[in-house]
């Protein structure tokens, strides 16, 4: 069985299932050969992320996060779920460094996007406009973090729920099963996979912690031991043996942990409702309240309960 300190590590690498695939790196941030000075004054807090992949160079972790907010969230989405995500990409980078002032890139496991990516990704005549939106984001949240009882929170995120999020532990108390009823309408809502038995049972053996499952006991011998309260699997039994949902939705490469398993002519299938791990705020539908009018603190403490925004 994993851990809460094992599932964390990996929603904060994965945090949702990917908005876009990371294209290769440029080699500079600029993709020219050096590093672009920030547009906007508010672009700066002293703070470093240290660019150690090629070379050794650095950049405030106010210009950073515009890539990496570009990376995380849909450009086309509300101004205010934009500013949300960057409150979130920075309180992520802010409980990385801890007391320091600097922090190596790749001590962050955070994906980034390069300008040339961004072009690359929206297209020359949407870029500016796009580029410019993220910016604009990061200013307006300017040093803007998250913090519970005193303590920068595990600001995780997916891209849309299942419906409803899912509850934290006694150590992420606000995290709140809270209701999206707008991700329900969402595209990519509901997925079906289907795996011949060989290849189910190959896939599931490899999980860690757990142990080997014969094609012969599947579809047969699947089922759901345990949901949690927002009904994302927290235990399947397959074969002789017990695993998380968490697990199996790496193991197969499922966009969500809830899901169901059906016999398909004699066929492995998953019914999959949602896109990433469903802890936290959901993108769609922080997009949607955006569109009513919501601003990024209400869609924030709305998501993460009890919660405090400072400046940092």
């Amino acid at each position: 069985m994993w851990s809460w300190k094992k599932i964390g590590g990996i929603l904060l690498a994965s945090c949702c299932f990917p908005y876009v695939v990371t294209l290769g790196w440029t080699g500079d941030i600029n993709g020219k050969g050096k590093v672009l000075e920030p547009a906007d004054p508010k672009l700066v807090s002293g703070r470093q992320v240290i660019l150690d992949r090629d070379r050794v160079s650095s950049m405030d972790v106010e210009q950073y996060l515009v890539g990496a907010v570009a990376q995380q969230i849909p450009a086309e989405y509300e101004l205010e779920a934009i500013k949300a995500q960057a409150v979130i990409a920075r309180t992520y980078i802010y409980g990385q460094m801890g007391d320091r002032r600097e922090i190596a890139e790749s001590e962050l496991d955070m994906d980034y996007l390069e300008q040339g990516q961004m072009e690359q990704l929206w297209g020359t005549k949407d870029y500016m406009t796009f580029y410019e939106k993220i910016e604009e984001a990061v200013a307006q949240t300017n040093s803007q973090v998250m913090e519970y009882e005193g303590e920068l929170i595990d600001a995780w995120f997916c891209r849309l729920s299942a419906g409803k999020t899912r509850p934290g532990d006694e150590a992420h108390p606000y995290l709140a099963s809270v209701d999206c009823p707008e991700d329900l309408e969402a595209d990519g809502f509901l997925q079906i996979r289907e795996w011949l038995p060989d290849e189910f049972s190959r896939l599931i053996s490899q999980i860690p912690d757990g142990g080997p499952v014969s094609a012969d006991q599947v579809p047969g011998k699947i089922q759901i031991g345990e949901r949690d309260e927002a009904g994302y699997v927290s235990l399947v039994q397959i074969g002789n043996y017990p695993f998380t949902g968490d697990a199996v939705r790496y193991g197969l490469g499922l966009a969500s942990p809830f899901f169901r398993f059906e016999d398909h002519e004699g066929n492995v299938r998953a019914v999959v409702k949602g896109i990433g791990h469903g802890y936290g705020l959901s993108q769609y539908s922080a997009d949607k309240k955006a569109g009513e009018g919501w601003t990024y603190e209400q869609i924030l403490k709305h998501f993460y309960q009890n919660i405090v925004l400072i400046s940092e």
